[in-house]
């Protein structure tokens, strides 16, 4: 329990309040027996003045032997707890009331008397006690005149031996006694009331700890099971609910963190087979027709020489777009991507693209046309990066669109952008592929149509990011398929 911070906070409030308690009472004690000094002393103060006059003169002005034995007896009749000293002109103790053997003094000191006679209200002064060598008590004292001038003094010690310890105090004193417990009652119930509280206030903090504890052994990969009382208002929370909902973001966080490092894992897996079968192949083709060209030399025909060479070419060229491809793919990925954005017409643009495929398109069939409006506006982009993502959209076009197709090209002026829509009469994509065709090296299957490695698409859908557009893709099997995307337009 001590290791909670319940248990210190408990243990550091108990001892605050037994620090507490103690002074309390030495306090108490210092003030009570301070009081009971002061009331003593002033309610006392005449005593040996009216003594002195009133029993302990003769007549002449002389002190009266028998008369100071006869108050000597007196006084230890009525009130033991008063002692009397006669004492010279120098403090010298002449004679006392008190027994023989318990006075240890022959002297007291004449400054507390002389304060006394002559101060007014700096109660309580305490004098020597002539029964201790070093405790001093309250007193009442009066001169002894002879002639008009003083010869002795009357030293009267107020209360004896009857407060000389603190026990003595509790036991007869029934007030102090019950004030002190009841400010002893007042700090247990004090100290149980914190207990209870500093309980309270933990128990969230305890409930999180146990949380953490239990989302820390579930490996960072378990959900947290959120409640209804979890959530709780801004300007209602203290640090304790801020640290729970920041600790609940945090779980979030790390649980979709660990999420994508596993689903990078699988792509990173995924990249490296991908690549691995990708580059064997065309590398396998190339190899295998160079080392027959080498091992056939002087056999082959001119024309299957010529054949032999056009194949590995085809590989080799299909290896070098592989390399670019993963290049650029890894340039636009990198943190260091910047696109250089001008303002160019997009219409202007598209016909250059449309240029570059007619030849192709002409050899397999496929027709290629372009719509929009004369009025388009100029839009803000990287020419560069949109030229190829025209040609990777359009190359993929013409890959999966039979001969007598054909692949479409609109630009649309929409509020604040332009819209480019590029459809084609292919055999389409399935609707499970749908969602995935923009992923690197994911190839649907079309109908055993021939693909490409599956980084066009990747390539274009980063080009867009870049700039801050989505692509999208819609679809229907056996006829066509359209990617639109947006371009923001110039404002002047």
């Amino acid at each position: 329990m001590s290791r909670s911070l319940y248990g210190k906070l408990a243990l550091v409030l108990l001892f605050l309040f037994c620090a507490v308690g103690v002074l309390y009472t030495l306090l108490t004690v210092f003030t009570t027996r301070m009081y009971q000094q002061e009331v003593n002393q002033k309610l006392n103060r005449a005593l040996a003045r009216n003594i002195v006059a009133d029993q302990l003169l003769s007549s002449q002005g002389e002190v009266s032997p028998y008369a100071l034995k006869e108050l000597f007896h007196l006084l230890m009749v009525i009130n033991p707890s008063i002692e009397m000293y006669l004492l010279d002109e120098n403090g010298g103790i002449v004679n006392f009331s008190a027994p023989t053997e318990k006075v240890k003094r022959s002297a007291v000191s004449l400054e507390p008397i002389h304060r006394f006679l002559t101060e007014a209200d700096a109660f309580p002064i305490l004098g020597d006690d002539p029964r201790d060598a070093t405790r001093q008590k309250v007193f009442s004292v009066s001169a002894i005149p002879l002639h008009g001038q003083p010869t002795g003094y009357l030293y009267i010690v107020l209360g004896g031996e009857e407060y000389d310890s603190v026990a003595d105090m509790l036991n007869r004193s029934y007030i102090f006694r019950l004030s002190l417990w009841a400010a002893l009652t007042g700090l247990l119930f004090a100290l149980l009331g914190g207990l209870f509280l500093f309980n309270m206030l933990t128990r969230r903090l305890t409930k999180l700890a146990s949380t953490m504890e239990t989302f820390a052994k579930s490996d960072f990969s378990e959900a947290l099971e959120l409640h209804p009382q979890d959530f709780i208002p801004e300007r209602n929370s203290d640090e304790i609910d801020r640290l729970r909902s920041t600790f609940n973001r945090m779980v979030e966080r790390i649980l979709q963190q660990v999420a994508t490092l596993k689903q990078t894992d699988i792509l990173r897996r995924e990249l490296v087979a991908n690549v691995s079968h990708d580059l064997r192949t065309p590398l396998a083709s190339l190899h295998g027709y160079l080392e027959t060209l080498l091992m056939k030399e002087g056999t082959l025909t001119r024309e299957e020489y010529r054949t032999f060479l056009d194949i590995a070419l085809k590989q080799s060229q299909r290896l070098r777009e592989l390399v670019g491809e993963l290049f650029e793919l890894a340039r636009l990925d990198s943190r260091e991507a910047r696109i250089q954005c001008e303002q160019f017409s997009l219409a202007e643009l598209v016909q250059d693209v449309c240029q570059k495929f007619q030849l192709t398109v002409a050899n397999r069939g496929i027709a290629l046309k372009s719509s929009f409006t004369d009025d388009l506006p100029f839009v803000e982009a990287d020419i560069g990066l949109i030229e190829r993502a025209l040609e990777n959209i359009i190359n993929n076009a013409t890959r999966y669109t039979p001969s007598g197709g054909t692949i479409a090209i609109s630009l649309s002026h929409e509020s604040g952008s332009v819209m480019i829509r590029i459809s084609d009469t292919g055999c389409g994509i399935a609707d499970h592929d749908l969602p995935y065709i923009f992923d690197r090296f994911y190839r649907a299957n079309r109908q055993n149509q021939p693909g490409g490695a599956g980084l066009g698409l990747a390539i274009t859908k980063r080009i867009l990011e870049l700039h801050g557009s989505t692509i999208r893709a819609e679809s229907i099997p056996n006829i066509g398929t359209i990617i639109s995307f947006e371009l923001p337009t110039v404002h002047f």
